[in-house]
């Protein structure tokens, strides 16, 4: 049996690098501002099916795509640290005079299960794909920004979540960065994103939607 496997040559290996990232990203963007819906489900599996199969091309090893259980005192300290946010930002819109929860309709537990899950398949395309291919451009610590950036540009033009967002990855990127693993990020990325859902009203929130989601709302 023949195996099949794609070997680009090391001088040419930048420039594939940067063809994943920029074809991925256009097709996420594709995704996020098409106008019809039938129309962002093929850019959106346009995208996925892209993710994994440069994924699969690479062959890379379990600690690379991050999906190795955590094993330090670190993925603890993370979870703490998130809980810890979310108390304090909940905290702070009680003590500024905002309602808990701003929005009483969302989110219900179906919704929350989903967004968990939801915030493991972001962590995979943000750690899993983007940052380890920033990572071989342009090295660790800055590829913690570039892929921070790219992760909240693609949040606009909602102000709130481009914003929050931003700082979020940064952290999540630092972590991954020096843990390698996405399941203590994800966990942390849901539990801010329903404090930030629960806390900011759906006036500015847009019901966490980007995108054209975000103007048509």
């Amino acid at each position: 049996m023949v195996r099949f496997s794609l070997e680009v040559p090391p001088r040419h290996r930048a420039w594939f690098t940067w063809f994943q990232i920029i074809l991925v990203y256009i097709l996420i963007e594709g995704a996020l501002w098409s106008q019809h819906l039938a129309d962002r489900n093929r850019w959106a599996l346009a995208a996925a099916a892209a993710v994994v199969a440069f994924v699969l091309l690479d062959r890379p090893s379990v600690r690379r795509l991050g999906l190795a259980l955590p094993t330090t005192f670190g993925a603890s300290l993370v979870l703490a640290v998130s809980c810890v946010a979310a108390m304090f930002l909940i905290f702070a819109v009680h003590w500024a005079g905002g309602e808990i929860p701003a929005n009483p309709t969302w989110p219900d537990l179906h919704q929350v299960s989903g967004y968990f899950l939801w915030a493991l398949m972001q962590e995979f395309i943000l750690q899993s794909f983007f940052f380890t291919r920033c990572e071989e451009l342009f090295g660790s610590r800055n590829a913690v920004w570039v892929a921070a950036t790219l992760f909240a540009a693609a949040h606009l033009p909602s102000p709130i979540l481009t914003t929050f967002t931003f700082i979020a990855a940064l952290f999540f990127c630092s972590i991954f960065e020096r843990y390698r693993s996405i399941y203590p990020i994800a966990i942390v990325h849901g539990l801010l994103g329903l404090t930030v859902a629960v806390t900011m009203p759906d006036s500015l929130l847009h019901h966490m939607r980007v995108g054209i989601g975000y103007l048509t709302y």
